[in-house]
């Protein structure tokens, strides 16, 4: 297979996809369907955002393991290192998150009889401006065009493909799961096909041996159609003819039983049948043309809001266009899998075919869930971050119960991996990964960003970003010890997402106090807490001891949190003396205050940044960054170093090793069909670290151009939004800025940085308000006011 040249915005493949990870991918955030492009004959996997496995967790009936905890501090401040890994064995619980599910495969064969060997001229291409995937060949001296693409709204998916004859293409659908309906139908100018069935009762992990991995209830509904896990779904696809009668159409949806996180679902299959029927015939009495316009114009809403153009130093050609490819496909992929009210995009978005999917498809929060959605404010859609925003909600409630029985701890507690049904418990399973107490923080930052970057929504700050911040800083707060050498506090007990480190046996550990990532985000948690009870304007009375009463502690605390530990003029992972058993590991975690925490700048701790860049060159060079989402991190932390080449070496790298045919997002795995497993996350944070290298915002200024890579010579950017709410527009030739126009978020002090040209910053009526070179640029700006930034004359 290879992926061809192509128009602007189209990814275009010359064989059909004969993996998951090579097709395409549609969806509206609800329903996902995954396109093969097949010849005669196309598949569509379904997804549906809230098909689960199991149910809701409802309250436990075990005393806990905070009496462990003491021991456990005992143990680490004595440096015995594996006695604190078997005491935090302790506080595992007893299973896992639960597994996003596949719903099935519907098999449309519009074209009976075509094979591949038949054809000629076959593309199948998906148009990221129009979010549609089309499938293209000539057979017989007759061309056809099969289209597909998912309407919101409708949350339909719906394909479109030439028809000669009377009779309409047929349709088939297969599910993993046992189908307890299977029926068709014939209604007025079509064939309705609908199936409904139950998802699993249970699955392990894929990563867990098990004789019995997956287990279907055998229980019949209540009264109410519930039940207390393995819900239902139910698909309905209808084929019918669109408009004058030479295109056949295919419309189907999807509904399933889930009713909420804390609700038992639904797994009564004729009424979940009846709603998929009613959706499915209301979507297809809109015509196909008008479906179609309202889906391009809602995806262009979100996808029209930033646009990249690059042109290439000569013989850079092919590699410059991967990379605005690759910028473009993330935001489009972004639009496809999260709007407001859906649920978060997991590890996979919204696409899965494997009920045992990899890492269960579940938010792993010690990375991939929050890399997701690095990108979602600095390329200007907002509203999509909210469903991130919402799990850090529900979370910052479902672990409450885990913070007290587990920890012995006020707020709430949430570990390296949560579902649909918020699970927050450290999962069975190693400490190295399990015993990691410190999701919360980090899902509240993403809540403070929202807010920084210039969110209008006022619920995002009294109903989210408040109570997630309350109960992230008074867990955090329980969770500090005093180092014992230095009488500094530091989180215990405390690990490094899944690495560990050498002990002078040559033997390996993974808890002790104070990881440098539970640093950084402890006093990042406790600094945006504090900031945002300012921007309230009242100290209020949420949270167990009231607002006043906790920032009196997190004031006192801050003054003797423990900075990161900096050895022979490296950044350390953990404290001194502990040094990694594997050195080339795919988490930066230690390089957190670098991206996408904002702590070590060029400006403020140049010292620690180059400390960190030192921290990062060993880690590659030990082979890190051999996965997608973690070689999008070191694209960002290159940006943020200010090094263009780097960044654009490394994106290099992503695309040609860590890539799909069609541009997704690739972790190796030697167990896994193809050698390798889609997960989504790099995709995103590849989208973040392009934006990262054209404009930054978090070093007190607008940094405007700071690690532009070498090849993109020339070029221009639209609609990247800063922190503040500044939104930016650059152009620049010969590797130098020409232009910025600048809008500002806010009123009050604004300030640019530009590397190598004087400038001067004019009013659009041409007032100069700011002039010099190599220097920060302020003036007093006036919201929604527009400045231009020009080299000087």
């Amino acid at each position: 297979m290879t992926r061809l040249p192509s128009p602007r915005y189209v990814i275009a493949c010359d064989r059909p996809a004969t993996r998951f990870a090579d097709a395409f991918l549609l969806g509206d955030g609800r329903l996902g369907a995954t396109v093969a492009g097949g010849v005669g004959t196309e598949t569509f996997d379904l997804n549906a955002d809230t098909l689960w496995s199991g149910g809701p967790i409802g309250p436990r009936d075990d005393a806990g393991a905070a009496h462990v905890l003491p021991a456990l501090r005992e143990a680490v401040a004595a440096g015995d290192h594996h006695r604190a890994d078997e005491l935090a064995v302790q506080l595992h619980g007893p299973g896992w998150t639960q597994s996003y599910q596949p719903v099935g495969r519907l098999a449309w064969h519009h074209d009976p009889g075509a094979g591949t060997e038949e054809v000629q001229g076959y593309v199948r291409d998906l148009d990221l401006s129009r979010a549609v995937a089309g499938t293209r060949y000539s057979r017989d001296g007759a061309e056809r065009v099969v289209e597909a693409f998912v309407a919101p709204g409708a949350s339909a998916l719906v394909a479109l493909a030439p028809t000669a004859g009377e009779d309409l293409p047929a349709v088939e659908f297969t599910s993993p799961h046992p189908l307890l309906l299977h029926r068709v139908e014939e209604v007025a100018g079509g064939t309705l096909l609908l199936a409904a069935g139950r998802v699993p009762a249970g699955v392990v992990p894929n990563y867990v041996p098990s004789e019995d991995p997956v287990r279907y209830a055998d229980d019949d509904p209540a009264a109410d159609g519930t039940v207390a896990r393995g819900g239902g779904f139910a698909v309905a696809a209808l084929v019918h003819a669109d408009g004058d009668g030479t295109t056949a159409r295919l419309t189907a949806t999807v509904v399933t039983g889930f009713r909420g996180w804390r609700e038992r679902p639904l797994a009564d299959v004729e009424l979940l049948a009846q709603r998929a029927r009613e959706q499915v015939l209301a979507a297809a009495a809109v015509p196909a043309a008008q479906l179609r316009e309202r889906t391009e114009a809602e995806h262009r809403r979100f996808f029209d809001r930033v646009d990249l153009d690059l042109t290439a130093a000569p013989g850079r050609e092919e590699d410059v266009a991967v990379a605005q490819q690759v910028f473009d496909l993330g935001r489009y992929l972004l639009v496809a899998s999260s709007r407001p009210g859906t649920q978060a995009a997991n590890l996979q978005g919204i696409w899965n075919v494997d009920v045992r999917p990899g890492w269960s498809s579940n938010y792993t929060t010690n990375i991939n869930a929050t890399m997701n959605y690095w990108a979602a404010e600095t390329t200007g859609v907002a509203e999509l971050h909210r469903p991130l925003l919402d799990l850090a909600r529900d979370l910052a409630e479902a672990g409450r119960e885990t913070a007290r029985l587990d920890y012995g701890a006020r707020g709430a507690v949430v570990h390296h991996n949560t579902d649909v049904w918020r699970f927050t418990r450290a999962v069975n399973g190693r400490p190295l990964w399990s015993n990691w107490p410190s999701a919360l923080p980090w899902l509240a930052a993403h809540a403070f960003d929202h807010l920084d970057f210039g969110a209008a929504a006022d619920d995002v700050l009294t109903q989210v970003a408040l109570p997630v911040h309350r109960a992230a800083v008074a867990a955090a707060l329980d969770l500090l010890v005093e180092d014992p050498a230095t009488g500094a506090l530091l989180p215990s007990p405390s690990t490094s997402p899944e690495n560990t480190f050498l002990l002078p046996d040559g033997s390996q550990a993974a808890v002790t106090a104070g990881s440098t990532m539970d640093r950084e985000l402890t006093r990042e948690v406790f600094t945006h807490y504090l900031q945002l009870l300012e921007r309230d304007g009242s100290a209020g009375t949420g949270g167990e001891d009231g607002d006043e009463a906790l920032a009196a502690e997190v004031r006192s605390a801050l003054a003797r949190l423990a900075g990161p530990a900096v050895v022979d003029g490296v950044l350390q992972e953990w404290g001194p003396g502990l040094v990694s058993a594997e050195p080339g590991h795919r988490h930066v975690s230690h390089l957190y205050g670098v991206f996408p925490g904002t702590s070590t700048t060029r400006r403020r701790t140049p010292e620690r940044l180059d400390a960190a860049r030192r921290a990062l060159q060993d880690r590659l060079g030990h082979g890190g960054g051999h996965t997608g989402w973690s070689r999008s991190w070191v694209v960002c932390l290159a940006a943020r170093f200010g090094d263009g080449a780097a960044a654009e070496e490394h994106l290099r790298v992503l695309v040609a090793d860590l890539m799909s045919e069609s541009l997704l997002d690739l972790h190796p795995h030697p167990d896994w069909p193809g050698g390798a497993i889609f997960q989504i996350d790099g995709n995103f944070g590849a989208v973040a670290g392009i934006a990262e290298t054209l404009l930054q915002g978090h070093d007190g200024a607008l940094d405007l151009l700071p690690a532009l890579p070498p090849a993109w010579v020339d070029g221009s950017v639209r609609g990247l939004r800063a922190r503040g709410g500044h939104v930016v527009d650059l152009t620049w030739a010969g590797s130098a800025l020409t232009r910025a126009r600048v809008v500002a978020g806010r009123d009050g002090e604004l300030a640019v940085r530009v590397h190598g040209v004087p400038v001067t910053v004019t009013t659009a009526d041409g007032e100069p308000v700011a002039k010099g070179a190599d220097e920060d640029l302020a003036w007093t700006a006036r919201a929604g006011a527009e400045y231009l930034v020009e080299p000087t004359r």
